[in-house]
């Protein structure tokens, strides 16, 4: 099920250097930020911007302009970095002094940005014009997004060969279809939310009659009872990798059945291991495990957590359905996880202290389309996309302001007050969290491309509640409860912090000072006047919003690529691994 390896275009030299030193830059800035070094001040330049030189040995010392932001942020000029802008020279100097990295860390990590550059000069080559962007619909501008903004080495994607990435990157943005499994329910177990309680009722909605018709003569053909079997889609990829080594046994014995493909044509999204079904747009999005190391961890799909996803979609559902407030007036959207099936593997999922990788190996997530969800005039953006540029600098932010007709201020404070409201009142009224990064936030705009609500996706992997018990938690299932994460509420801010403030708002800020004339203090000012607006309108939780406040004059410092560097590096552990935190940030909506 592999595709077979296809020569790939080769990048000029001047492609590589040019995404080179823009990689270099995002190096600097980041690792500055979380503290990995610190460049040292070094006078200014003639535009009055800072200078900083970082000494990495005696006769190499980087020099480069940056201006600083919010929660210290750092902003890199590439055209300023001297004497050289070879990320890899950088790190054959400075991995064991200046960066304190391992042998086998600092080879990873030399894949892994490798493999970055390589994605990014194959964006470059086919980068669309800010306009063009804007045109494009929600499954088509996935395709041509940059990566996270944070982590530097964000497609270092370990297991996939060239020809693996020029197949199923999002960038290559290719619709293939995906074959599928019968997994015996010995081994494999449904979950559903109430209108789809069985099997049947799923896969009468996802699967034609002649497509069910298939599969059940194929497992006849088997000489099985096609009752006694789940159907589920697999990666080609984790099939050819994962499944059939991994599985052979069950291959053997057929509790494992190799079906047909369903003939959909399915592109993926971000994520990777997330495809949108566009021969059916209505259809259902289906999320695959992946065993590739990708911005921190293993893409697989954790057993319990899978199994989980439907009664957690209907428990944050329930929550939404019944409060006037996000029903009604922000009328958020929430993708719900309604249907999964996961299979497990007979010997790891039963040895402890094996390797989280492998426990996530088999199973598929179909999430609610947001296609399905929106009005009539309206589209949908990941959040992600307002920090794209295209090869002349100009934003896609930029471009929906101008369409908009709105003032830049007016246009920043609707995108604020689409997004913030809903996220707010779950964490103040229910205690509970999403995590509102670029790809979970999805932002809803009408015909004239004015931010009007919030779309979130991805429950189960990123719902946190409060660990301080709370009356609105009295109502939560014990399925829910004995698999969502909990946090103290000191901490459950941190991921509107670190998801949205720090995540996608550290960089949008200055990039709306540039092109937008709309400086950064006010940027800040904006996004505290929805906070203090939220407030004012439900005084009755003045005590919630203390004890969850996002008003702090400092917060932690969490540090993604700290953890890839000095925490987790690229062992193995039985556990999925978490941000790490080092020192604190002051906070820009803090103003005494």
């Amino acid at each position: 099920m592999s595709p077979e390896p296809q020569p790939q275009p080769q990048p000029s030299h001047r492609a590589w250097q040019h995404a080179a030193r823009r990689l270099f830059a995002k190096i600097l800035a980041e690792f500055a930020y979380e503290e990995v070094f610190t460049p040292e001040p070094d006078g200014t330049a003639p535009d009055g911007t800072p200078q900083y030189r970082l000494p990495v040995t005696e006769a190499l010392v980087y020099r480069f302009r940056a201006r600083r932001g919010a929660y210290g942020h750092w902003r890199v000029d590439p055209a300023s970095i001297t004497p050289d802008t070879d990320p890899f020279h950088f790190l054959t100097h400075a991995h064991d002094t200046v960066l304190g990295l391992s042998g086998d860390t600092t080879g990873h990590l030399i894949r892994e940005l490798t493999a970055t550059l390589a994605a990014d000069t194959r964006l470059d080559a086919t980068a669309l014009g800010a306009a063009e962007l804007a045109d494009l619909d929600y499954a088509s501008l996935e395709g041509h997004q940059t990566g996270h903004p944070w982590l530097v080495a964000n497609k270092g994607r370990l297991g996939f060969s060239a020809t693996d990435a020029a197949t199923w990157a999002p960038e290559a943005r290719t619709a293939r279809r995906l074959p599928w499994l019968a997994a015996h329910h010995s081994i494999a177990h449904y979950r559903g939310i109430p209108t789809l309680a069985t099997p049947d009722r799923l896969y009468g909605e996802e699967l034609t009659p002649a497509t069910r018709h298939a599969f059940a003569r194929t497992i006849r053909d088997e000489g099985f009872d096609p009752a006694d079997y789940l159907y589920l889609p697999v990666h080609p990829w984790q099939w050819d990798e994962t499944i059939a080594p991994l599985f052979a046994p069950q291959l053997a014995d057929r509790s494992i059945i190799a079906l047909p493909t369903d003939n959909d044509l399915r592109l993926p999204q971000q994520s990777i291991r997330t495809f949108l079904n566009l021969s059916r747009p209505e259809a259902r999005t289906v999320k695959l495990p992946l065993s590739i190391l990708n911005t921190l961890v293993w893409r697989g799909l954790p057993t319990e957590r899978t199994l989980a996803a439907p009664a957690v979609t209907r428990w944050v559902h329930g929550l939404r359905d019944a409060d006037p407030y996000l029903r009604d007036e922000t009328r958020v959207i929430l993708l719900g996880e309604t249907a999964s099936v996961t299979v497990e593997h007979p010997l790891y999922d039963r040895l402890p202290g094996v390797p989280y990788q492998f426990k996530e190996l088999l199973g598929c997530i179909w999430r609610e389309p947001v296609s399905g969800q929106l009005d009539p005039g309206e589209r949908a953006r990941t959040l992600a996309a307002l920090l794209q540029t295209d090869s002349r600098g100009r934003a896609l932010t930029a471009e929906l302001v101008r369409r908009s007709g709105l003032a830049p201020r007016a246009w920043l404070a609707r995108l604020f007050a689409a997004l913030l409201p809903p996220l707010l009142h779950f964490l103040y009224q229910y205690g509970t969290v999403f995590s509102p990064h670029g790809e979970n936030a999805i932002v809803v705009f009408d015909e004239h491309d004015v931010p009007t609500r919030l779309a979130v996706k991805d429950f189960v992997d990123d719902v946190n509640t409060s660990s301080v018990p709370l009356s609105e938690h009295d109502s939560m299932p014990d399925d829910v409860r004995a698999v969502l994460l909990t946090e103290p509420p000191a901490f459950l801010t941190q991921f509107i912090h670190s998801g949205l403030f720090v995540g996608v708002f550290r960089y949008l800020a200055p990039l709306c000072a540039d092109q937008l004339g709309v400086p950064e203090a006010e940027f800040w000012s904006l996004v505290r006047a929805e906070i203090l607006r939220h407030h004012e309108r439900f005084p009755a939780l003045k005590e919630r919003h203390e004890t969850f406040d996002l008003l702090t004059p400092r917060i932690e410092r969490l540090c993604l690529n700290r953890n890839r560097l000095h925490v987790d590096g690229y062992r193995d552990r039985t556990d999925r691994p978490h941000a790490a935190v080092h020192g604190t940030v002051p906070n820009p909506l803090h103003m005494p």
